[in-house]
Parts: structure tokens; C-alpha cells; sequence
């Protein structure tokens, strides 16, 4: 990725980003020792490759952004919590009504942050190119996370 790619990022996710409702997702362990944060970063940035390495023309700002408000939802999930026991099945639907809560998401970034735990939320089919790819980059930037950074 060179520095215009990186810029380009950075401008896209730029207002998100220094969002307080954002900064404290660094406060959550997603996987192994990577923050919520830094994973909705990886996989936002690993969309941006998979669309440019594939010449895939998917909508760069809704991909970006569906992409850094997928995982939204604002806990732990590793507490030993009731509300977290179905984790897997249940945070998108926290994520989204954050997205809603706290910025202005259109119908395509809401339905990556609805359908992003496909094939786990088997009812929940990525229907457009944007989601399909957050899809496919969340489960590689979730395994080499689990696996690899602990």
C-alpha cells in the first residue's frame, strides 16, 4: 500500500476515527491481544487491498466505513456477562443500533454491519459487493488475530 492509498484511508475514516464513541473500542480486547479498534482498522484496511488487488470497484467510502463500524457494539465480549453468552450471533445487531445512535449510516453500511457474521448468522447473506468483502476480510484479519497475535 503506498502513501496515496494510506492517505486516502485516513481521509475516508479520518471524522470516525477521532470519534470518542470509536476511540473507546480501543478499550475492548477483540482477539489475542488486539483491540476492537485496531481489528475494525485491519479489516477496514484489508478491504481497501482485497478491492484495489481485485479491481473489484466496490464503493470505497461505504466499504471503508462499514468496515471500521462493523464490530461497534462497545463491551468486552470475554466478560462473564449474560448478555454476551451468544456473542457471535448477537453483536451486529448492537453494532448497528450504535451506528445508528452515533452517525449517519446509509441502508449499505448498515447491512455490512447486519450480515458481516455470515455463515455464522446463516439468515444474514451479504448481498452486496461492499459486505461480501467486509465479510471475507473479518473472518482472515479474525484468524490471524486469534491465532497469531496472542
Amino acid at each position: 500500500m503506498d502513501i496515496t492509498d494510506q492517505e486516502k484511508i485516513e481521509n475516508i475514516l479520518y471524522k470516525l476515527k477521532s470519534d470518542n464513541n470509536i476511540t473507546q473500542m480501543k478499550q475492548y480486547v477483540q482477539h489475542g491481544r488486539v483491540s476492537t479498534y485496531e481489528h475494525c482498522e485491519r479489516v477496514a484496511r484489508f478491504c481497501y487491498l482485497i478491492n484495489k488487488r481485485f479491481g473489484l470497484n466496490a464503493d470505497v467510502e461505504t466499504l471503508l466505513i462499514g468496515a471500521m463500524l462493523h464490530d461497534f457494539y462497545l463491551y468486552d465480549w470475554h466478560d462473564k456477562d449474560d448478555t454476551h453468552k451468544w456473542h457471535g450471533y448477537h453483536h451486529a445487531d448492537t453494532a448497528l443500533a450504535n451506528a445508528i445512535r452515533y452517525f449517519e449510516v446509509n441502508e449499505e453500511i448498515q447491512h455490512i454491519i447486519w450480515c458481516h457474521m455470515w455463515p455464522l448468522n446463516i439468515s444474514r447473506f451479504p448481498k452486496t459487493k461492499e459486505a461480501r468483502i467486509v465479510c471475507f476480510a473479518d473472518k482472515c484479519c479474525s484468524i490471524v488475530e486469534t491465532f497469531c497475535k496472542r
